[in-house]
């Protein structure tokens, strides 16, 4: 029985750390958005308009991401990974768009 409650405790550890990890991700990648936000409205008229949209989409997807992670932070048992799938999922897609509207106001 002393296997089963190591295991339980290792997959407490493991959402722990992947939360936590999570969490720095989403806090730093946040502040990197703020950023392109600041640089985005210094640009000229024109092409604030094209970098709000990249923004935008930017942020509903941020938005999306952060509800996936707070159903997983509120997940029990094994639930956390298979919800663990759409939160990774979702943080691609948003690295994605980021990357992207970075890439544009770099220009």
């Amino acid at each position: 029985m002393a296997g089963k409650s190591d295991k339980k405790t290792d997959k407490k550890t493991d959402k722990k750390t992947y939360e936590a990890t999570a969490e720095a991700k989403m806090q730093k990648l946040g502040a990197e958005i703020d950023a392109l936000q600041a640089k985005a409205n210094l640009a000229k008229a024109d092409a604030k308009v094209k970098y709000q949209e990249q923004l935008n989409t930017l942020k509903e997807k941020q938005a999306a991401a952060k509800v996936k992670f707070e159903s997983l932070k509120g997940s029990a048992g094994n639930a956390w990974e298979e919800l663990q799938t759409g939160v990774n999922s979702a943080w691609q897609e948003l690295q994605t768009a980021f990357d992207k509207a970075k890439s544009e106001l770099d220009k």
